[in-house]
């Protein structure tokens, strides 16, 4: 009787785990079906609903269901649509260059050169200590410090660097492009630092010990081993500033324009169809300079490794 006891207590775990399973495809399509789901209703919905009443026409009291092409004519063939994009564009690629260049810098800084794993998390949480605050605050807190009465313009001329006040640090491109760095070169700085701490130390070891200069173990072994880091940041500051309008609009003190600042003038205007399809060119336009990105790195191929 004992025996049997035994014997089936020593079955019982076979038993237990012999229950039929899931598919694998049908466990991965439960596992990315909630995502799947939140995207759907909060990015293809919208933005299907956005294309559609971009075809519809519209007057001073309401807009109607129809399908017409005037209001994509009417936006691509604008000198001020051309203007604005320009505008967003020459201000993405500047802020792209600096956020680069000194997200780079700082990555290569805590990577490389800290050397205790304590100090390296604490100046990681002092690059991210800017965020725990509204974006908007930061941008208006540029205000008093760059203004013609403001802090950097007095150390100026109590230094005896200039006799009056610089007029371009406020209410310009300089102010806006100096508020996108502060915002955004944190979003540079992660994905580059994640990518070399990747990096093998016997690499950098076999470079020089190959004779290889600082300069040429940057270009030919840094930067390739960096360059899925440099893809998401360049994608994450790029899609930032060419979404973003409340820094224009704060910064510039009117003087300069985005793309979203204008579907923002079009919408209080309650010109809907306009700023519909004025939405879809840029999500579009947006969406191929990604593409572009993409096809110079293969950020998935990379994620994989």
């Amino acid at each position: 009787m004992q025996q049997a006891i035994g014997a089936t207590n020593k079955a019982w775990p076979s038993m237990r785990w012999s229950r039929p399973r899931l598919p694998l495809w049908v466990v991965s399509w439960l596992q990315a079906g909630p995502l799947a789901l939140v995207l759907f209703v909060l990015f293809a919905l919208p933005t299907f609903l956005f294309l559609i009443v971009s075809f519809f026409d519209y007057d001073r009291t309401g807009i109607y269901p129809a399908f017409m092409l005037d209001n994509y004519h009417d936006l691509v063939n604008s000198p001020a649509t051309i203007r604005v994009y320009l505008s967003s564009l020459k201000f993405a690629f500047i802020v792209w260059a600096v956020t680069l260049v000194v997200g780079f810098c700082v990555a290569w800084f805590l990577i490389h050169h800290v050397r205790s794993g304590t100090i390296r998390t604490v100046l990681f949480l002092l690059c991210a200590i800017p965020f725990w605050t509204s974006g908007i605050i930061r941008t208006i807190a540029w205000i008093p410090f760059l203004g013609r009465n403001g802090a950097f313009n007095q150390m100026l001329i109590e230094f005896r660097f200039t006799e009056h006040p610089l007029e371009f640090l406020l209410f310009s491109d300089f102010s806006v492009i100096i508020s996108y760095v502060n915002l955004f070169t944190l979003l540079m700085i992660g994905p580059i630092a994640n990518s070399m701490a990747k990096i093998d130390p016997a690499l950098l070891e076999a470079a020089r010990d190959a004779g290889a200069s600082r300069w040429r173990t940057m270009v030919d072994v840094v930067i390739p081993l960096s360059k899925t880091g440099i893809a998401l940041g360049s994608i994450l500051v790029f899609t930032q500033v060419m979404g973003d309008f409340f820094v224009v609009k704060a910064m510039s003190g009117g003087q300069s324009a985005s793309v979203v600042s204008a579907l923002s003038v079009e919408i209080q205007a309650m010109q809907y169809p306009p700023a519909a399809a004025n939405s879809m060119v840029l999500v579009v336009f947006t969406a191929i300079m990604v593409a572009g990105m993409m096809k110079v790195v293969d950020v998935r191929k990379e994620l994989v490794k």
